[in-house]
């Protein structure tokens, strides 16, 4: 009778030439990722005016005095890039960029994008401009001596060198340095000292020209963006709450009246069926028009409402102060503010009269509603903390939802078991007693 078994020697060789075959099979399948870049590539948009001659260079940054990135164009001009960040409470996002011929590809997880947006080259010019501003004397300077002051301003950095400046490069295309000059000129006495023209800091012609800026931005076709207009002036405008009309409106129903021609004037008929006639269409009328359904309607009556002058003195206010707030130097902010927000040719009386009524109008309402709930431990001092305090709750359950949402289902399950009665893990690590 033939054997059927097989040794255990030959099925342990084969045993160790599939577990080797397998392992060389994981091994060769496995992908070695690259090592993070410091500085991964960021997404830019650029216009399309540019000329490929267009560079980015670093400058100091008028409001902050940091370096900072800035696109010039020898034709079109000065650019600053807004950074356009992904909401920290929604999911996360990335960009798929198709048509560029990009050998290495990369992937970035960031997903900030940074558009390129035309700037005022005059904000870089004033640091220097108004550089002794508070002296009572100040000389004329030719146009080489600011663009100086310019490109030598920065700080320094660990190793005690300047850091680095770009202006000086830009300063070599003829069109970039009649721009600076013709902004300069914009806001400065001039002279003409030879064949060299002389500049120095007008402040009235600066307080115009950052007016007249405001103006724009504030009576834009599309007004103020959504954000700003919302919080600093609908909100900022609005008047308490005093009370809620109701009104009642009246809706019948058409009714179809059924004519009964009267048979008197006919032969052979009785004058008392005739009236009867009469006093049964009259009665059916008035019970059809007592059917009407009154339905209440509720109207909130705000106690102030601002006038379409109010509301566009209010987009004015906004846009200076979110001017000198961006593109000013702190120090040129507060000496140019008492001239800036008073100017003798727009007259900011009902802005001021309407405030001051909202602020009486506010204090009341707070007062009344102290007097007629007792309940209340603390009450608000104002509208505005209140509403904060809201979008501050608002935004925290937002990120909670968030973190909830990244949980996995096995620590969810965890999560739900009966711990009562169980030790903690640290009481394993706590001394004896």
């Amino acid at each position: 009778m033939p054997r059927t078994t097989r040794s255990s020697k030959a099925a342990a060789t084969a045993s160790a030439e599939k577990t080797k075959s397998t392992t060389s099979s994981n091994t060769s399948s496995i992908y070695t990722l690259a090592p993070e870049l410091d500085s991964p590539p960021n997404v830019f948009i650029l216009p399309k005016s540019a000329t490929p001659e267009s560079r980015i260079i670093t400058l100091q940054n008028p409001r902050y005095a940091k370096p900072t990135r800035y696109l010039v164009c020898p034709s079109t001009g000065f650019y600053e890039f807004t950074k356009m960040a992904a909401p920290q409470n929604k999911s996360p996002r990335s960009w798929l960029i198709d048509g560029t011929p990009l050998a290495p590809a990369q992937t970035t997880k960031d997903s900030d994008l940074y558009v390129a947006t035309p700037v005022d080259p005059l904000f870089l010019v004033l640091p220097a401009l108004a550089a002794k501003i508070t002296d009572k004397k100040r000389m004329f300077l030719s146009s080489d001596d600011h663009l100086d002051a310019v490109s030598e301003q920065g700080d320094y950095s660990d190793s005690g060198c300047r850091k680095e400046n770009h202006l000086v490069e830009v300063l070599k295309w003829p069109s970039t340095r009649q721009l600076l000059e013709a902004r300069m000129a914009a806001v400065c006495d001039t002279v003409e000292a030879g064949d060299e023209t002389m500049f120095r800091l007008n402040e009235s012609k600066l307080v115009e020209e950052l007016l007249q800026k405001a103006k724009r931005m504030s009576s834009a076709e599309d007004g103020l963006p959504k954000s700003m207009e919302e919080k600093f002036v609908t909100k900022a405008l609005e008047a308490p709450i005093v009370g809620i009309r109701s009104t009642a409106v009246s809706m019948t129903r058409s009714s179809t009246t059924v004519t009964v021609e009267s048979a008197g004037s006919q032969e052979g008929e009785p004058e008392d069926m005739t009236k009867v006639t009469k006093t049964t269409t009259t009665t059916t009328s008035l019970s059809e028009a007592t059917t009407a359904v009154a339905t209440p309607n509720n109207e909130v009556l705000p106690s102030l409402t601002p006038t379409p002058e109010v509301l566009s003195l209010q987009r004015l206010r906004v846009s200076l102060n979110f001017l000198t707030s961006s593109y000013l130097p702190p120090s040129l902010s507060a000496h140019l503010k008492p001239s800036l927000f008073n100017p003798p040719s727009v007259d900011f009386a009902p802005l001021e009269s309407y405030l001051l009524q909202l602020t009486k109008l506010r204090q009341e309402a707070v007062a009344s509603r102290s007097h007629g709930d007792f309940s209340r431990k603390r009450i608000a001092g104002d509208e505005e903390d209140a509403f904060e305090k809201a979008e501050k709750r608002r935004k925290k359950e937002e990120e909670e939802k968030v973190k909830k949402a990244g949980v996995s289902r096995g620590v969810k399950e965890l999560a739900k078991v009966n711990t009562r009665g169980m030790m903690k893990l640290t009481s394993f690590f706590q001394k004896k007693t």
